[in-house]
């Protein structure tokens, strides 16, 4: 069964999480402006500031509301879908799937003009019909009582596109976890999922790299990792230790994601607001 999805945070959550932010001891922190050893003290404390004064969830909550929200369950998981009809007669299915620390903020802007191309700029027989989950764990889906990964998420999303919304064939979409998710449905369910699109290469060959220019660049590339692997390994290995900090503080979240934020992205000076604003970010914490 899918039933429509309203989302309607409670006032007094929302309070409990402003109390949280403004009362953070800072001065307990010590004063790193720069982003050498993780996200600087002086922007968090300055996005932390915005957040309690003039961040308006509401406003995003409803953008989010605007378009027409679902739940359903799939293998005992309550999983949180967009679904935007696209215009025309044979809109293309098209799944849509974000990652860490991302969420369904990731496709706010963009789910209209894969809709909707002819309204922008586009030709209608380019539509897309646009399904974007929240992935399990993420969001307003529901969890799993243990740990599982992208090959059995994969499974669950592509019962979500044939046996839930009917769709015998589509295509799918991934950054970072959603990549990873993405190359399982092209592996293990291309039978359904006819095309898949990736920005972020997430796996390798099986035997490993095969030319002289694939091990350098394998080489170069664990050098770069080294510097990155450390939440990767916390998350991979330890997560329920980090979830009980995560849970109970939305700065230390703020903290943990907007350093990926910083990190991932092409920025001017590296000023992280040269590409996301205050809002965007704190939307996504929020979520």
């Amino acid at each position: 069964m899918i039933k429509p999805f309203k989302i309607d945070i409670p006032d007094k959550e929302l309070q409990n999480i402003y109390t949280k932010v403004k009362n953070y001891p800072w001065q307990s922190m010590p004063n790193v402006d720069h982003w050498d050893y993780g996200t600087s003290h002086k922007y968090l404390k300055e996005i932390c500031d915005y957040w309690v004064k003039d961040f308006d969830w509401r406003i995003h909550e409803e953008l989010i509301n605007s378009f027409s929200n679902f739940k359903t369950n799939v293998d005992e998981i309550d999983l949180h879908f967009i679904k935007e009809v696209g215009s025309g007669d044979n809109p293309k299915p098209l799944l849509l799937m974000h990652g860490w620390p991302g969420s369904i903020v990731e496709f706010l802007e963009i789910i209209k003009p894969l809709a909707h191309p002819e309204k922008f700029g586009g030709k209608i027989e380019d539509a897309f019909t646009v399904i974007a989950p929240s992935l399990p764990g993420f969001g307003f889906s529901g969890s799993s009582n243990k740990p599982i990964g992208p090959r059995k998420i994969a499974k669950i999303l592509n019962k979500l596109m044939t046996e839930k919304l009917n769709y015998k064939n589509y295509f799918a979409q991934g950054g970072d976890w959603g990549a990873t998710i993405a190359n399982w449905l092209g592996y293990d369910h291309y039978k359904n999922c006819k095309a898949i699109h990736i920005n972020c290469l997430t796996m390798r060959l099986p035997n490993g790299p095969q030319t002289e220019e694939e091990k350098k660049w394998l080489i170069k590339f664990d050098q770069d990792q080294i510097i990155q692997d450390g939440y990767r390994t916390q998350q991979a290995t330890k997560p329920q230790s980090l979830s009980y900090a995560m849970m109970d503080s939305p700065v230390g979240i703020a903290g943990w994601i907007i350093e990926k934020m910083h990190g991932w992205s092409d920025l001017k000076n590296d000023n992280i607001e040269s590409v996301y604003s205050k809002d965007t970010l704190i939307k996504n914490i929020m979520v």
